[in-house]
């Protein structure tokens, strides 16, 4: 009863700022356009800063899993090459292929997965998790990139790719918060609340205006291609890793990581990659609907049997 009272108050809260969220869109107090305009925002200024305060108030040496980090990697590469081919196999519409291969394997690692591990986790732990913003943002970014390229006929620009990973906010933020802890280098006593506050405040927000981003209207049209990707990343995708992880010794720390990185929705950043570069952008954002509007339960489930078995 335990477990489940805590796994209830690690995951309601999510469930509830989403649903405000879209309730307030319901309710035409925030609009698409506001939306996504907020979404740049939380993305280039918010979660940065949240990122480098995870990193900054840890104790870096604990920080750094390099057992971990190999572990996510190569858990992150056999997905993508499992379900490249499953979808290959099942899925004729080529527009729609690489929608629902970076649906399986991309995950909403840093809004969901950060707010989950939030409630898990304490500093030295979150700090373990802001780390391998490292690892997996570029293996997510140059992995899209590949797949809706080679699904849609496109030319791969490297040289872009790599630039954008350079310029990703979240990549810059992990890796200023690596410099300022591994260097010793301590900020103003106000600057250090500014930035804490502003990472407190990420978290909600982001899932505010995830649950503002719902459109529920067209998800019928799609519903076999929607059961598909949902059952492989919500149960099959987070049921390998984690069976994974436990039989090689993970404790505490790196499986609520694995769940945050594994279990999470889609990301939300897939549709507008979608939609840049000639996929299904339809299924695309009701993929990410789907996934994040599910997510909570499944989540939920994760959490309840880790905490069950002793494993969390």
């Amino acid at each position: 009863m335990n477990s489940f009272i805590i796994c209830i108050n690690a995951v309601l809260p999510m469930f509830l700022l989403m649903a405000l969220g879209y309730l307030a869109q319901r309710c035409h107090l925030i609009t698409k356009a506001t939306v996504l305009k907020m979404n740049k925002v939380v993305f280039a200024v918010f979660l940065p800063i949240m990122i480098f305060n995870n990193l900054y108030v840890s104790d870096f040496a604990s920080s750094v899993r390099p057992g971990l980090m190999a572990y996510t990697a190569a858990a992150i590469l056999v997905v993508y090459a499992v379900s490249t081919l499953l979808v290959s196999v099942f899925v004729s519409e080529r527009s729609k292929q690489g929608v629902m291969v970076q649906g399986l394997f991309r995950s909403n690692y840093m809004m969901i997965g950060l707010a989950l591990a939030a409630n898990f986790l304490d500093a030295s732990g979150m700090g373990c998790v802001s780390v391998l913003m490292v690892v997996v943002i570029p293996i997510y970014n140059i992995l899209a990139v590949i797949t809706l390229a080679s699904h849609n006929g496109e030319k791969i620009s490297w040289g872009r790719t790599l630039l954008d990973i350079v310029k990703n906010p979240l990549i810059i933020g992990t890796v200023l918060g690596m410099v300022f802890v591994g260097l010793g280098i301590k900020l103003p006593t106000p600057l250090e609340s500014v930035i804490s506050q502003i990472g407190q405040a990420a978290t909600p927000l982001v899932l505010f205006l995830l649950g503002a981003f719902f459109r529920f209207s067209s998800l019928p049209s799609y519903a076999r291609d929607l059961f598909w990707v949902c059952l492989g990343r919500l149960v099959v995708v987070p049921g390998l890793a984690l069976a994974g992880g436990i039989a090689l010794g993970f404790g505490n720390v790196e499986l609520v990581t694995l769940v945050a990185i594994f279990g999470s929705a889609t990301a939300t950043a897939s549709f507008p990659m979608a939609q840049q570069m000639g996929g299904d952008a339809e299924l695309a954002g009701n993929i990410v609907v789907a996934t994040s509007a599910l997510c909570s339960f499944t989540l939920f489930g994760w959490c309840f049997m880790l905490m069950s078995m002793g494993l969390i």
